[in-house]
């Protein structure tokens, strides 16, 4: 059911770009504004809260078994997980297949070294309508989003993105902050 309303909302935007007529709202931009929280269970039944991860730079990454450009991107994430996680980056996976059973799948068969969540229409939603897999956004130590990279990605430009922001300092948290 998921996958459908995923090809319909892809085809709808398709039909936008073209000129096509279809009741769908734009994608909201979420660059320069706060990460939407979220809570989920990742595939080993643990509690993965955004929120616990403020003071480290964020990849969020939705992706789905069926697309092969998600596939690609999955290892290198792993990569810099365990070349930059001590310097602050946390690699977040949130798959948007209709199970847990083929990214479960995915994810021991490519000895993913991060936490992987389920999403849904509503998590997606949440993050401006994930239409078309991969979308990935960085988030700064702040809790900001700073980058949003849709479809097939230059991996190097997104390494060099991410080392931009590592080096970068993070303000202090406030109460506010901690939402």
């Amino acid at each position: 059911m998921r996958f459908s309303r995923l090809v319909r909302l892809t085809i709808c935007t398709a039909l936008l770009g073209a000129g096509g007529i279809c009741a769908q709202t734009p994608p909201l931009d979420l660059v320069h504004k706060a990460a939407p929280a979220f809570v989920r269970m990742d595939l080993a039944g643990r509690k993965v809260r955004l929120r616990n991860y403020r003071g480290k730079v964020v990849l969020l990454n939705f992706w789905a078994t069926w697309c092969a450009s998600c596939r690609l991107e999955l290892p290198r994430f792993a990569d810099w997980q365990k070349t930059f996680g001590a310097q602050g980056l946390q690699v977040l996976a949130v798959s948007m297949d209709d199970s847990a059973s083929p990214a479960r799948r995915t994810a021991r068969k490519l000895h993913l070294n991060y936490p992987v969540v389920m999403g849904d229409a509503m998590l997606g939603e949440k993050y401006g309508g994930v239409l078309g897999l991969p979308v990935t956004f960085l988030v700064d130590r702040d809790g900001m989003v700073v980058e949003r990279f849709k479809g097939e990605t230059d991996l190097d430009a997104m390494e060099a993105e991410i080392k931009r922001i590592l080096r970068e300092p993070s303000a202090p948290i406030s109460a506010e902050g901690l939402r």
